[in-house]
């Protein structure tokens, strides 16, 4: 899953980058609001973590004019900000959750696992197509009677599948969700990425679809 990451604070940035990457999530970090603004006018992404007080463009400016251009991506506001009436003012505007510096970055990837949950209209914290199920939180997956741990890049592309079962993915489409922007993808790394979770789950859990892409069974 694609991250953007808009904080200007080079510690925090990092941090939250390194911990992201760790748990799994393909991550881009910009450090002012005008470029995040840029970023998301063209990109897609799939949850956004919006520092406030940026450079050139305010967080609650770039909140403001991505909800009204109908991005509805999830946005988790991360900030030093502590009084209520700046919390009301981000959430009024649109943010999905508001967590205040100085946090646990557990904490953080705990609340980004719920709001994309709900984006994906999933209440319930393990994802499953009925056949086969993943824990965002364990990063195990089960089919069957078969439970595996996977690696991050099996987690993410798994992830993306299951987040809209029966819906095709293309390879750029999951290159999309699997590699930051500085990170060199290789022609045959989602094929290998399959492989091994085929090897894992079963052949079948994963279904290609010739000159298309590949989708997991509908729930």
């Amino acid at each position: 899953m694609r991250v953007l990451l808009v904080e200007d604070d080079p510690m925090i940035g990092e941090a939250v980058s390194v911990a992201l990457k760790d748990a799994a999530y393909a991550v881009d970090w910009v450090t002012d609001g005008a470029i995040a603004s840029n970023v998301l006018r063209h990109r897609e992404h799939q949850a956004v973590l919006l520092d406030l007080g940026l450079p050139k463009r305010d967080g609650l400016e770039v909140l403001r004019h991505l909800r009204q251009s109908g991005n509805a991506v999830p946005v988790i506001v991360i900030t030093a900000r502590d009084g209520i009436d700046e919390r009301i003012k981000g959430l009024d505007i649109g943010a999905d959750d508001y967590l205040v510096k100085p946090f646990d970055v557990n904490e953080l990837l705990a609340r980004l696992r719920a709001v994309v949950r709900r984006q994906g209209g999933q209440a319930a914290p393990v994802l499953s197509n009925g056949k086969v199920s993943l824990d965002p939180a364990t990063k195990e997956a089960r089919c069957g009677n078969i439970v595996e741990v996977l690696s991050a890049r099996e987690f993410a592309l798994l992830h993306a599948l299951l987040l809209r079962p029966g819906a095709i993915l293309s390879r750029a489409e999951l290159e999309e969700r699997i590699y930051g922007w500085n990170e060199e993808v290789e022609s045959n790394a989602v094929d290998f990425l399959i492989h091994g979770v085929r090897k894992k789950l079963g052949a079948d859990v994963i279904k290609n679809v010739r000159g298309a892409g590949w989708r997991v069974d509908a729930a």
